[in-house]
């Protein structure tokens, strides 16, 4: 490792350390906007019978991305705020730690979806693949963000793995009914909570 090399890695790592704050800030707000679009999204889904495969995948990917542009703002928004340039060399580390797990749940979604048929049923097996590639995207980040995220990113990972083991009970959660239920929960109802505690935590330092 050249000199030059060593000190870009220091200053980010000083920027790092310095913006832990700024990103805590911002988890709340956008946390709470993901669960709440997770919430809706999963009594939308059971409301309206979203049950085949192909319906059930291209439905959850358009609130992704709704989702995801959502973040995107709140985050832009936070860093105007704070007068912090948003595309920083440690804003481009995160996106980097977040890519290898979301690109292999897209990937899986796509190849899900276009394989589908009319007549496939979705059930929790895709929802297991979400959460794990998004345990692991969390756990990644988590290294450049407070440790809070890496202990959510445990928590989807062990969660998913939980659901997994359902499908190998007697009454399997094989029907789209109980698809939307996991995705309304973990996606939602989980970010909510999560967005919560960060929300009145950072509002008792303001106060201290």
């Amino acid at each position: 490792m050249n000199s030059n090399a060593a000190a870009e890695h220091l200053q980010v790592i000083r920027t790092l350390m310095e913006r832990a704050a700024l990103y805590r800030r911002a988890l709340a707000p956008i946390t709470l906007f993901t669960g709440g679009v997770g919430v809706l999204a999963g009594i939308v889904a059971f409301s309206l019978h979203v049950e085949t495969l192909h319906a059930f995948g291209t439905f959850w990917l358009g609130v992704a991305v709704i989702a995801v542009a959502g973040a995107f703002l709140l985050a832009r928004r936070q860093s105007l705020k704070d007068r912090e340039p948003f595309w920083s060399p440690p804003t481009r580390r995160v996106a980097q730690a977040l890519m290898a797990p979301l690109t292999v749940g897209l990937l899986v979604s796509a190849i899900s979806i276009a394989g589908a048929s009319s007549q496939d049923k979705a059930d929790v097996a895709l929802p297991v693949v979400w959460m794990l590639c998004y345990g692991c995207a969390l756990h990644a980040a988590g290294f450049f963000a407070p440790q809070g995220v890496r202990l959510l990113g445990w928590f989807f990972i062990l969660c998913a793995c939980g659901v997994f083991c359902t499908l190998f009970s007697p009454e399997p959660l094989r029907n789209a009914a109980a698809a939307n239920i996991v995705m309304g929960i973990f996606f939602g109802v989980v970010h909510l909570v999560y967005g919560t505690y960060l929300h009145f935590t950072e509002k008792q330092k303001d106060v201290a």
